[in-house]
């Protein structure tokens, strides 16, 4: 039954882990395309190079800036898609004139269920049994 739920899990989950290089001066962008009230996240991390920073931004499909952060190491983000369509997440490091870094993302799209939904009733059952049963 668990292989199953990991498997359910996986269907519902999409999106795209990358390490890629970062020249300097340079920009790199990726797209995806999203449906309306999807959610999705973007985790980043710098591995290597200068001051292991960068800028990021994360635009939607009308070209609004829903994220931007300037010389981050790493950072998460988790938004709500408000419109369908293809929205992009750039990494920069064009105020980077001599160093190139080593960049890490996972950018994940849709809800994702616990892989355990009845978890917590039973690990609350579980406790309070188990106090019953040990008066110290």
């Amino acid at each position: 039954a668990l292989l199953l739920l990991l498997l359910l899990r996986a269907e519902r989950l999409r999106g795209a882990e990358l390490t890629f290089e970062l020249p300097d001066s340079a920009k790199q962008c990726f797209h995806e395309d999203v449906e309306q009230g999807a959610k999705f996240s973007l985790d980043y991390q710098v591995i290597t190079g200068g001051h292991y920073d960068v800028d990021c931004y994360v635009e939607d499909p009308l070209g609004n800036t829903i994220y931007r952060e300037t010389k981050k190491q790493y950072d998460s983000f988790t938004h709500r898609a408000e419109v369908k369509g293809v929205y992009q997440f750039c990494f920069s490091n064009e105020f980077s004139t001599f160093s190139h870094k080593t960049v890490y993302f996972d950018f994940q799209v849709g809800d994702e269920p616990p892989i355990l939904p009845d978890m917590g009733n039973r690990v609350t059952a579980l406790t309070q049994g188990f106090g019953a049963l040990c008066p110290w």
